[in-house]
């Protein structure tokens, strides 16, 4: 396992090669907007590579703690991610391609840092909480589901009259 997220690629000869990286507290501490700070994770690289290009196979699998958005407690989300990068040797003298990455010629290693935390990132979910138990109950901290219960109002299940209104004029069509 390398400590340092590079890749070789003027040294390495055409065909395939695996890299494995493995991705800790240390590498998350390079991200300083990051929102947060634990994670234990493998990613294993698979380049194919040719004359011209490299195409860069990423498999990442473990867990990062992070922060419920219910009930504010870490807890460990598990991550499995799937992704691939197309590197093109030499200068970029096309149109723009989003998929395609371009190394310059002279250029001896490909920084694979904020590759794998986007990967990471993404692989994230939008809304993120506490998984239910087996029994469909929620894992959350039971006394912020408490307090956050005592703090709805009565207001929230009302309805509001003007959509009421609007649902009768629906409903009658």
């Amino acid at each position: 396992m390398s400590p340092h997220y590079t890749i070789p690629l003027s040294g390495l000869k055409e065909g395939r090669h695996e890299f494995d990286f493995e991705i800790d507290n240390r590498f998350f501490e390079k991200f300083e907007e990051s929102e947060f700070r634990e994670g234990n994770l493998i990613a294993e690289i698979t380049i194919d590579k040719r004359s011209t290009h490299a195409d860069l196979d990423f498999r990442i699998k473990g867990t990062v703690s992070i922060y419920c958005d219910r009930c504010l407690d870490k807890f460990l989300y598990p991550v499995e991610s799937k992704n691939r990068l197309l590197i093109k040797f030499g200068r970029n003298d096309e149109e723009n391609d989003p998929d395609i990455l371009y190394l310059p010629s002279g250029e001896n290693e490909f920084d694979l840092n904020q590759h794998l935390y986007d990967f990471i990132m993404l692989a994230l979910p939008i809304r993120r909480i506490h998984p239910d138990d087996e029994e469909g109950n929620s894992t959350c901290n039971p006394a912020m589901l408490k307090k956050l219960d005592d703090l709805r109002t009565d207001e929230e299940s009302r309805t509001d009259p003007r959509w009421d209104d609007l649902k009768k004029l629906m409903n009658n069509n």
